[in-house]
């Protein structure tokens, strides 16, 4: 029987290595997808990463594009500067919740009000990964971590944030959606935000965001299945998927 390769690494991922990430964790399944994305639009040689600060900072080991590495928080505005100098890259930030919704929120908000054209990649755990698992602005109301080990209480810490409603307020940005990797059905999906996100920026259109819902097993105290269960049950009823804002359809 001839056999028929179905599946193999991608061209962008560095041959030979493996990620420090946890078992389970939807890191590497997001950096995956963004791999397949980089190689199916050909824009590997002209591809500039933001690394962030966090679980994710050492990504540019894995992937075999450009890299810069950006004070916590400050990814935009790394960005910003470098596709300004440079139009003619692609040029994306990936970054966690710690990162982009807490020191990073200012840079966050104003990047996508200016409308500036290039794509975030936003990793929501719901946690601090890195750093001992301490609550994030997206932890969840009543979720445990290691600054609220009775769980997070709202009159004290305010409720979790919702960044994909809070930036489709603004007029500027060209597509923002949430997506997930917890289960095959959602990462199918989510590989398809991150596509047209990436086209969004190559066609010029604007600003585009991707918040991805991903699990924490070892700051969850979970095993990873467990935490993919977990990310479907109490963070999606809350953390609804969706398209909150595409260009593309106000147009029409």
């Amino acid at each position: 029987m001839k056999e028929t390769k179905i599946y193999e690494r991608p061209k962008s991922w560095k041959k030979g290595v493996h990620t420090h990430y946890c078992p389970g964790c939807g890191h590497g399944i997001t950096h995956r997808i963004l791999c397949e994305v980089i190689d199916e639009l050909g824009i590997q040689e002209k591809t500039i990463g933001i690394a962030p600060v966090g679980c994710a900072a050492m990504m540019y080991d894995y992937i075999d594009v450009d890299f810069c590495e950006a004070a916590h928080g400050r990814a935009p505005a790394l960005a910003t500067g470098l596709k300004r100098t440079r139009p003619d890259q692609v040029v994306f930030t990936y970054q966690g919740d710690g990162d982009l919704a807490s020191i990073g929120t200012a840079e966050i908000v104003h990047v996508a009000n200016r409308g500036e054209k290039i794509t975030t990649i936003f990793i929501n755990n719901a946690i601090y990964g890195m750093t001992g698992g301490q609550m994030a602005p997206t932890t969840l109301v009543g979720q445990r971590a290691t600054t609220c080990p009775e769980g997070r209480d709202p009159n004290l810490a305010g409720y979790p944030m919702r960044m994909c409603e809070l930036l489709a307020t603004l007029k500027t940005p060209a597509y923002i959606a949430r997506v997930s990797v917890a289960q095959p059905k959602y990462i199918i999906e989510a590989k398809k935000a991150i596509k047209k996100a990436f086209e969004y920026q190559i066609s010029g259109k604007g600003y585009s965001f991707v918040e991805v819902l991903s699990n924490c097993p070892t700051n969850w105290g979970m095993q990873p299945v467990k935490a993919f269960e977990w990310t479907v049950s109490a963070m999606m009823p809350y953390y609804p998927l969706g398209v909150f804002k595409d260009f593309d359809k106000e147009a029409e």
